[in-house]
């Protein structure tokens, strides 16, 4: 019997997902590019673009991580390095992302000042702690994102388990019926011959006591004459 989960649909679904991420790197390695030409508020706008197309690429990921488990043993190696080139490539735009994000005075252009008590200051400060939360709650989606791909693995692992239990259950039901069977066989047989036999004793039966009518006639029969 065939593993319960489509693993060659699991193939193919894994395959889309690596094609649909490959796509949206070289997506992020272009607004990256982009990215450090640019100065002021066109860069903020860039690295927001970028950050949701790398948020995109570890959706991607964690879906990735779930269909490979559906993957045949046999051929998963080869999936878990790709796999893993992919995690270190994403992890790498990742930081420099964080660099680009982290060079204030492209980020603001000709407002950054490094005098501290200024009111350009100031405001860099206020955008740099908006930056920081928007980033902060970004890593939290992706926390988050994670546990639930765990989760489902989790959840996967035990639907695996409880299928493949119901599987060797219905197997044992399957040779107990099969067994059942032989043993109705034998019981029909056995009644046939009993059947069999009866009616032979039956016939057996009717010819002696038709014989004895016989004699009894036949001995009537001299006394008389």
């Amino acid at each position: 019997m065939s593993n319960p989960l489509d693993t060659d649909a699991g193939s193919e679904l894994f395959s889309s997902y690596e094609a649909e991420l490959k796509l949206v790197q070289a997506d992020l390695n272009q607004k990256l590019d982009q990215i450090s030409e640019l100065s002021g508020e066109p860069r903020k706008s860039a690295i927001r673009l970028a950050e949701r197309t790398l948020d995109e690429a570890n959706e991607l990921i964690g879906q990735m991580r779930i269909e490979k488990q559906n993957i045949p043993s046999a051929t998963r190696s080869k999936v878990n390095q790709r796999f893993r080139n992919f995690e270190s490539d994403i992890d790498g735009q990742k930081r420099k992302l964080k660099t680009l994000s982290d060079d204030r005075k492209a980020l603001f252009g000709n407002r950054y000042s490094d005098n501290p008590d200024s009111d350009q200051q100031l405001e860099q400060r206020q955008q740099l702690l908006s930056g920081t939360d928007r980033l902060d709650r970004g890593s939290q989606r992706l926390r988050e994102s994670q546990r639930i791909a765990n989760e489902t693995e989790g959840i996967g692992r035990d639907t695996l388990a409880d299928l493949q239990l119901q599987r060797e259950t219905i197997q044992h039901t399957r040779m107990n019926l099969l067994e059942s069977e032989g043993y109705v066989d034998k019981s029909v047989k056995t009644l046939r011959g009993m059947a069999r036999r009866m009616a032979t004793n039956r016939i057996i039966t009717v010819a002696i006591i038709t014989v004895l009518v016989l004699l009894i006639i036949a001995v009537i029969y001299s006394k008389f004459h």
